[in-house]
């Protein structure tokens, strides 16, 4: 593995287990807007919420953004801290942060709710700077959150940066942007999904992928 400077880290399965509050909340907003609910529920894990709404539950513009009012509303309040800390994450953060690499966050989860689930958590004081989607809708993909971190962080060499994260398009959006990408197997997405999306690494728990990344 190459000595990347710079560690952008995807949030949700990745650094924590947000399904329960996900979940609650995607069968809350399908429930007030009367669509069925996906057998399949674990695919909205991972996406931005508006291409979620839109390419699982075929929903129009107008909808999407009922939708995503509905799922907002309940997660602002509930669903944000129906999540939990995976194991082995503070000690490889701990490690990673001594170890002379600089720790930031690149989510489709809005920028908001990142901070302030880090903060509860006491993860926020690793992270150089914790960038997500606007709340209005302008950012959600994850190329447009890597783009984002990219340019308020101030960071020009792109070969010294990797993307970590558990779904297909934590790959795609850093290959999208020139950065690699580090797939995780203790999240959502399973290996095959992303070797298929052409992750440039595996690491299967916290501890191995600090072990990677330090050499």
């Amino acid at each position: 593995m190459k000595a990347y400077r710079y560690l952008f880290f995807d949030l949700d399965g990745t650094l924590t287990d947000s399904r329960e509050g996900i979940i609650n909340c995607l069968v809350y907003a399908l429930e007030q807007m009367g669509f069925d609910i996906p057998e399949d529920k674990d695919k909205f894990l991972g996406p931005s919420l508006y291409q979620s709404f839109a390419e699982f539950c075929g929903m129009d513009d107008e909808q999407v953004e009922r939708a995503v009012k509905l799922f907002r509303g309940r997660y602002s309040v509930t669903g944000l801290f129906e999540n939990r800390v995976y194991d082995g994450i503070p000690e490889m953060l701990e490690r990673l942060k001594n170890g002379g690499k600089e720790l930031f966050v690149a989510t489709s989860k809005p920028q908001p709710y990142a901070v302030r689930i880090l903060e509860k958590f006491g993860l926020a004081h690793y992270f150089r700077f914790i960038g997500g989607a606007d709340i209005n809708g302008t950012r959600n993909r994850k190329q447009e959150v890597i783009e984002y971190v990219l340019a308020e962080s101030g960071i020009a060499d792109r070969e010294s940066v990797l993307m970590i994260g558990d779904r297909r398009q934590d790959v795609l959006g850093a290959h999208d942007t020139g950065l690699d990408c580090l797939g995780i197997l203790w999240g959502y997405g399973p290996e095959e999904e992303l070797l298929e999306a052409g992750a440039d690494y595996i690491a299967h728990t916290p501890q191995a992928a600090a072990d990677m990344l330090l050499g």
